[in-house]
């Protein structure tokens, strides 16, 4: 009987990953990301402003073809 040569052991199975670690945001990121936010909210509010002031003219224009003479 011949003894096996050990050979290379076979991997485990690997440990349950946590969760990744997230990086510390310096005071500059956290400053930019928030002016970041604001500027994206003002953005959406321009463009919903932009929307409703079209249909407004949208509406005074079909008023005035409707009652031109």
């Amino acid at each position: 009987m011949t003894a096996s040569a050990p050979g290379p052991e076979a991997p485990g199975p690997d440990p349950a990953p946590g969760p990744p670690e997230r990086p510390v945001a310096t005071p500059q990121e956290r400053r930019r990301l928030a002016e970041e936010t604001r500027t994206e909210k003002y953005v959406w509010w321009s463009l919903g402003y932009f929307f409703f002031g079209i249909h407004i003219v949208a509406f005074v224009m079909i008023y005035a073809v409707t009652h031109a003479r």
